[in-house]
């Protein structure tokens, strides 16, 4: 039966240390009477590795629609959680890292959460268990997936953040975007020409357009603009693409909007090397035959660089691709540990079109929340020994914040063809973009995903996390 449950995780084993005792119900020797040992069997074990925006709405679904004998686990490699979608504010200090940061440990006990914040070393998959960096494990009945991508600096020659050995700047993580913002306050005091964009293989443009219309209005707002030449550098076949073949006239509204701001575009890209102030990149034809070779200089990079999986789950045959992302299917379940989850930029999606450079698919944040409510429903399937039956719809909701303006999408669903195919701009996405960072990160801190309000707007605007 597909909804039949694995072996119960029996024992977690820990190394010493007061830091990392594992709960109560997990210690040896605790069981002081048969009705407590009778609850230690049926209890089920739910694992969720990583903590960011698929984490912690995982975390809290999953505890809301897991039996109550039942055990939900939080393990992530840092004890933060932040809002990755205003990285881009931070770099410019629109924000601080505080702004955007809350404590997991602490939102996370209020809902009866574990939490341990410590990183995977490995899945081991076949023995249920996760080991850790500590050098402890520990052992599950069911695992979600939710690690979010490895970033793939070491596959362009000089790309990247100077921590990772490159000479360009980084919005990926607020690590990232806070050493970005030590270099752009350095670079508006000598201001000089800007490359910015995404390179081959990427599969998340939508904040490379945002942090250049961001760098746009800042330096609009400083008067300086007119001393910085802007380049966009981008895999997309045509701008406004986005790994999804356009959404709505995406085209021609973000072609508008560059050149309104005079941001000149390169696309079909494939960026070869950088080095200290100059970005070497190669433009090809229709066809992917190189069409021209370009040499950028720049003053102030940044380039959003290719995903791969981790290295906890990279290269385990039948759970990832050659590229380490999560295959599942369409109950988000691996088809091969059936008894492993995955949700968020960690799943393995292919592109949605051949494009003459390489681009992926992204996946944005409503349709990972489509992912979660899915991935909930299915495990407590699974725990009742039911047949799954619980499809994310995968449909997106965008808002890309362009400094005073924005543009906003949706799609229904995200990959075509598609019901809605919707895309548009003005100064109410910038405000709603604001509101919706301020809405989330009160939702994370509270543990409540999805407010009755909320659904209710949704279902109305006919945006659904489910498939009927």
């Amino acid at each position: 039966m597909d909804g039949a449950r694995p072996k119960l995780a029996q024992y977690t084993v820990y190394t010493d240390g007061p830091a990392m005792r594992p709960p109560a119900a997990f210690r040896f020797g605790t069981i002081t009477n048969r009705a407590s040992a009778r609850r230690e069997e049926s209890m089920a074990h739910i694992v969720i590795l990583g903590a960011g925006l698929g984490g912690m709405p995982m975390a809290y679904e999953m505890r809301e629609l897991a039996r109550k004998e039942d055990k939900v686990t939080v393990v992530s490699n840092n004890p933060r959680f932040h809002f990755v979608p205003s990285n881009p504010w931070v770099a410019v200090n629109w924000r601080t890292r505080e702004n955007i940061e809350l404590d997991i440990g602490t939102s996370l006990k209020r809902k009866g959460i574990d939490f341990i914040p410590v990183g995977a070393k490995r899945l081991h998959a076949a023995e249920n268990r996760l080991e850790l960096d500590n050098g402890s494990s520990i052992a599950y009945d069911y695992l979600v997936i939710a690690t979010g991508p490895k970033l793939a600096f070491d596959e362009i020659p000089g790309l990247g953040p100077a921590a990772a050995g490159g000479h360009t700047q980084s919005i990926c993580h607020v690590d990232h975007a806070v050493e970005a913002e030590k270099v752009w306050q350095e670079f508006v005091k000598n201001p000089g020409p800007i490359v910015v964009g995404a390179v081959q293989g990427a599969s998340c443009y939508g904040p490379a357009y945002e942090f250049a219309m961001i760098m746009d209005t800042d330096l609009r707002r400083r008067k300086i603009r007119n001393k910085v030449p802007m380049t966009f550098v981008t895999a997309e076949p045509y701008v406004g693409h986005l790994g999804l073949g356009g959404v709505g006239d995406s085209k021609g509204l973000l072609e508008s909007a560059m050149r309104e701001r005079h941001i000149k575009w390169i696309c079909n890209a494939k960026t070869t090397r950088v080095e200290p102030g100059k970005m070497f990149v190669t433009e090809h034809d229709e066809e992917g035959k190189p069409k021209k070779e370009h040499e950028l200089p720049f003053s102030y990079s940044m380039m959003l660089p290719a995903f791969k999986g981790v290295d906890a789950v990279f290269g385990i045959e039948g759970l990832t691709n050659p590229r380490g992302f999560i295959l599942i299917d369409e109950f988000q379940r691996n088809p091969k540990f059936r008894n492993i989850y995955a949700v968020g930029v960690c799943v393995a999606i292919p592109p949605v079109e051949v494009t003459p450079v390489p681009t992926g698919a992204p996946k944005t944040g409503y349709m990972i929340e489509s992912m979660v409510t899915a991935t909930a429903h299915n495990i407590r399937s699974a725990l009742d020994g039911a047949e799954l039956a619980t499809r994310a719809t995968w449909n997106a909701v965008c808002l890309a914040d362009f400094g005073d303006t924005g543009v906003a999408f949706v799609a229904l669903p995200q990959i075509p063809p598609r019901n809605v195919n919707w895309f548009a701009e003005g100064k109410w996405v910038h405000m709603a973009k604001v509101g919706f960072e301020k809405y989330f990160l009160r939702k994370m801190k509270s543990g409540t995903t999805e407010p009755l309000f909320e659904k209710l707007v949704m279902n109305a605007l006919g945006i659904m996390k489910l498939k009927k």
